[in-house]
């Protein structure tokens, strides 16, 4: 598996590269947004390390870029920024994951490994008129395809994969963001509305109903 580390600081992108290699993973490194947008490209790495304060480009600007055309390669950023607002502007970026520095490296291990195996899945998914395809990264209404955000895609995969049944709000935010500890959940909203808006679902169709004080629930 290759990882693509994009981190100005040198000391902590020799860290990560040393490590990971360690890992037996092939690792490539970028020491700004420029150049790691190149090898992003270029590359096609399986994973990659973002930081967010980059020169030339933003990890911000860079994940964008990445996204228009890469909707599947998993994207974690490593950042010292860690608002709400800053989490969710990150994660409508694109990105997958979000850790702060400074981090455990066993955690990071861990993250990765999780998100391979995520990448790893191949499935389709159903629920009423809308089909997800983890395969390519697509959702589709009436056979006509709606474009999600990464984060609103997890968010939807995990929903259906898990319909009947309640996914309370600290599941999904430690199942679909992969945080555990105290967060505020108030995120999921924002996101759920997005998914509502996009795929057009009613009330009345209650494909995704909100179990008030709770979470959420997919049914057919």
């Amino acid at each position: 598996m290759k990882i693509l580390i994009i981190e100005d600081e040198s000391g902590i992108a020799s860290f990560l590269k040393q490590g990971l290699e360690e890992e037996n993973y092939d690792v490539s490194l970028a020491m700004d947004g420029q150049a790691g947008l190149h090898k992003a490209q270029s590359e096609q790495p399986d994973l990659i390390l973002l930081d967010w304060m980059l020169p030339k480009l933003s990890g911000l600007e860079v994940c964008q870029a990445i996204r228009k055309n890469d909707k599947s390669t998993p994207i974690l950023f490593l950042t010292a920024k860690d608002t709400i607002q800053e989490t969710i502007e990150g994660l409508k970026a694109g990105a997958n994951d979000y850790i702060k520095k400074p981090f455990s490296f066993e955690e990071l291990l861990e993250r990765i490994k999780i998100h391979f195996r995520n990448k790893n899945e191949n499935k389709v998914l159903t629920l009423g008129n809308i089909v997800l395809d983890k395969n390519t990264f697509q959702v589709f209404v009436d056979k006509k395809e709606v474009n999600l955000t990464q984060r609103e895609f997890e968010l939807l995969a995990y929903l259906i994969k898990n319909k009947g049944h309640v996914c309370t709000r600290t599941n999904i935010i430690e199942d679909v963001w992969d945080i555990h500890f105290e967060y505020d959940t108030g995120v999921i909203d924002v996101f759920m509305n997005a998914i509502r808006k996009k795929l057009n679902l009613t009330k009345e169709q209650e494909l995704i109903k909100t179990i008030r004080g709770v979470g959420y629930i997919a049914n057919d």
